[in-house]
């Protein structure tokens, strides 16, 4: 019966029955979708984008420190390098550490897992930069509970984690690539160690932003209300700001 169904009435009968029962109008897919150069294999890019212009991402990354420029002020810890830092934080930043998790490196001057630094002090951070750290390190709550300790009462730590994104050989290969967040998991982890009201978390990317960074495209071959437009089901970036409090009863700094 549904044989004969699917040749008189022209349409996938099963599919628009499950379509009606969920309260949605069906939508008959296209046979020949226009994808053009991206109906392949491969990716455009590699790189994330790197050697075609600037990656998608770091658009979302870029824009977020600009916002949050002023929090990069004093003494600033930056991992692997301090590119970040003298960019966005400038004639502010008094002292520049940057941590790196091997010895040898020349843009580091402490060398540590942030998962267990116990030879950072404690209360002597102004500002933590962790662009695109999290997702390498297994143990992500161990490395959050680093941070807030070594942050100054009032230091600020401004993240960024991964929501859709390639993998990144070179990373999986050296030290691990673990993980990929949501909005609710950044949240949940940064609430576990700062206060709740402390932690201002957000998303950023929509589905061509997510699909053209998948494919390794750069920001330059978007619109820029291409890039802006946000779709909270598809979560490219996800931002952080967590507050270390003044005092320890303290919850809205």
């Amino acid at each position: 019966m549904l044989r004969i169904a699917r040749r008189t009435l022209g349409f996938p009968v099963p599919q628009w029955l499950w379509a009606k029962w969920k309260g949605i109008d069906y939508i008959t897919p296209s046979r020949w979708l226009r994808v053009g150069s991206l109906r392949r294999f491969t990716p455009l890019s590699r790189q994330f984008g790197f050697d075609r212009g600037l990656p998608i991402d770091r658009h979302y990354i870029e824009g977020f420190l600009s916002k949050n420029a002023l929090d990069i002020c004093g003494h600033v810890l930056e991992v692997a390098d301090n590119t970040c830092t003298r960019r966005f934080g400038g004639d502010r930043v008094t002292k520049s550490d940057v941590l790196h998790p091997e010895p040898g490196n020349p843009n580091g001057t402490i060398v540590g897992d942030l998962t267990c630094a116990d030879h950072i002090p404690s209360g002597t951070i102004d500002c933590v930069l962790l662009t695109q750290t999290l997702q390498f390190i297994y143990d992500v709550p161990a490395a959050i509970r680093t941070v807030q300790r070594i942050l100054k009462p009032g230091g600020v730590v401004l993240a960024t984690v991964p929501g859709i994104s390639p993998l990144s050989r070179y990373d999986m290969e050296k030290w691990g690539h673990f993980w990929a967040f949501t909005t609710q998991s950044a949240r949940r982890l940064f609430a576990e160690v700062f206060p709740a009201s402390n932690v201002r978390v957000e998303a950023h990317g929509n589905v061509l932003a997510a699909t053209a960074f998948l494919y390794g495209m750069a920001s330059q071959e978007l619109r820029q209300k291409e890039l802006d437009s946000c779709d909270p089901d598809y979560e490219l970036i996800i931002t952080v700001r967590a507050v270390k409090p003044v005092r320890i009863t303290d919850q809205s700094i």
